[in-house]
């Protein structure tokens, strides 16, 4: 398919661009296999230059010959461009409907970019499972590395290399494949060098209405335990969900063939009442006209604010379990790859310096999410606006994200990067020239050669120049455990998301640039104070050798 046949009206003159906080634009409209760009031509500069897959609906007004297009973003942008002549108008609402509905993953734009920028790291290599098994390999020999899934055929949604205890072969995992939902058997998520505690995930095991049993599944999780400890299942539903599940085959671990395993329910809702949830809140975001009683009964019936609870209750769970009790857990809901992932990485956030830092948030992003099967392709093809039936959207990544800065909001010293860092990851999830978010598993980007077509958005991100924009001006390292408030009263909306096209940033923009100030100039004063004192040191050094005889 030719983009040119879906592009009706490739441009047109005279259209004004209307946007938020900057002045209604003239300019002429062009529209490209990707793009839809606006430029005034003044100052060489582009007014809007935007791609295709953020848009997420767009609505058609006409008022005589003059047509009006209000473009609703994946990134909760409204844009509105007043076109002259009807037929102009409604030719460039079916493009875009068109160029922004592709079907084909490869007509996206991360196949045709290529990067302005010298790539110094391919992205594709930064995080690869050989290296992470790196870092605690050295304080554990028990686990190991398996390759059991490399050509994706014991699990697909899995990828080619899992860590799992040393003592299971990899017929014995296989065996535990066709147990698990998925194919999803319970692989290391977290080692907890502090006490050898161990985090791991899985999907729900096939129990059904028989109260079916694998023995080498029991066998895998207890060799995780210590001789004499317990250890946690946490399912990520409730109880009443996880007893329906076993009449669809499904179920939970019974307890009397995992005696040394307790069994804990944190209901975290998925699907489409998360993506109602956003779709009510970014309503309630956008109405300008309500008194404070409306706001706030809108904002509660959303239940956003519920669902961060909720998840943040069950990763502050997870964490204590480890930390504090001294024991291992497992994790799963259904899938064990919407709800699982959230827990799994948040505990992690909380427990772990590391993650806590750029470079260890990207590695948990790509362990976490990308490797571990977190369906992007489907939870982020549509966001709040779309009018179309959801099938499988649902904002997991985006409230994961939000989890995150409420954290971030809490120990505000304790992470490398900002709150434009957590920003920059929702919007390329939802729409990206990049390829990192594209496809629902490791097998389906295989199949994509997306590392050999596409380039990976660790590439961009992790250069000097543009890491810096990311980068917390307050951040020193901390190798404490955080552990984050979950009260109601400590959970606010965040704005840099919700309202940043409702409500100007500019003084707090102003307010950040001062206080970035204000710390660089203390470092220099700093230096100064530390290059005197040696001089002082110095000094007093040669007095004494002057003093004595």
């Amino acid at each position: 398919m030719e983009f040119a046949e879906l592009i009706k009206t490739p441009r047109v003159d005279n259209v004004v661009l209307h946007r938020p906080f900057y002045p209604a634009v003239e300019g002429t409209l062009c529209l490209t296999g990707h793009h839809l760009i606006l430029s005034s031509r003044q100052d060489n500069t582009e007014e809007l230059w935007l791609l295709h897959s953020n848009i997420d609906a767009i609505d058609k007004r006409f008022v005589g010959s003059l047509g009006t297009i209000i473009i609703k973003c994946k990134d909760f942008r409204i844009i509105q461009l007043d076109i002259p002549g009807m037929e102009e108008c409604l030719n460039i609402a079916s493009s875009i409907e068109a160029l922004s509905t592709l079907d084909s993953i490869t007509l996206m734009y991360p196949f045709f970019y290529r990067p302005m920028f010298e790539v110094i790291e391919d992205g594709w290599h930064s995080f690869l499972p050989e290296q992470e098994f790196e870092l605690y390999s050295s304080a554990t020999s028990e686990w190991r590395l398996s390759y059991v899934n490399k050509e994706f055929a014991v699990c697909p949604s899995y990828p080619p290399i899992v860590t799992v205890p040393k003592s299971i072969d990899d017929e014995a995992l296989r065996k535990v494949a066709t147990f698990r939902h998925g194919g999803r058997f319970p692989v290391l998520s977290y080692y907890h060098k502090k006490n050898g505690m161990v985090i791991m995930r899985s999907g729900q095991p096939l129990t059904g209405t028989n109260g079916r049993r694998c023995k080498e599944d029991e066998k895998l999780i207890n060799a995780t335990l210590r001789a004499g400890k317990r250890g946690y299942i946490i399912d990520t539903r409730s109880l009443n969900v996880a007893q329906q599940a076993r009449a669809k085959g499904g179920g939970f671990e019974q307890e009397a063939h995992y005696p040394q395993w307790r069994r804990i329910h944190k209901s975290i809702e998925r699907y489409h009442i998360l993506q109602e949830s956003l779709i009510k809140l970014v309503e309630a975001c956008n109405d300008q006209t309500h008194n404070m009683d409306r706001w706030l009964s809108k904002l509660e019936a959303s239940n956003w604010l519920t669902h961060i609870k909720e998840i943040l209750t069950a990763a502050c769970l997870a964490a204590q379990c480890i930390d504090r009790e001294g024991a291992s857990i497992l994790i799963h809901g259904t899938e064990g790859t919407d709800s699982t992932l959230q827990v799994t990485s948040l505990a992690q956030i909380i427990l772990e310096p590391r993650s806590r830092t750029i470079r260890g948030f990207e590695a948990l992003i790509e362990r976490e999410w990308l490797q571990a099967g977190h369906p992007f392709q489907q939870r982020c093809a549509q966001s709040a606006y779309c009018n179309t039936k959801q099938k499988w959207e649902a904002p997991v990544f985006l409230l994961f994200l939000d989890c995150v800065w409420q954290i971030l909001r809490q120990f505000p010293c304790s992470f490398e990067f900002n709150e434009n860092f957590l920003i920059m990851l929702f919007e390329h999830a939802y729409a990206s020239q990049f390829g990192t978010f594209l496809g629902n598993n490791e097998s389906e980007r295989c199949k994509l050669k997306l590392q050999q077509k596409t380039m990976s958005l660790w590439s961009w991100v992790n250069q000097p120049g543009e890491l810096s924009k990311f980068t917390n001006p307050l951040f020193e390292a901390n190798n404490l455990v955080i552990w984050p408030s979950v009260a109601p009263q400590s959970l606010p909306l965040w704005e840099g998301i919700f309202l940043r096209w409702n409500r100007s940033s500019k003084y707090l923009d102003e307010a950040y640039e001062e206080m970035v100030n204000i710390i660089e100039y203390n470092k220099e004063l700093q230096a100064k104070v530390n290059i005197l004192r040696r001089q002082l040191a110095e000094l007093e050094t040669e007095d004494g050798m002057q003093e004595s005889p």
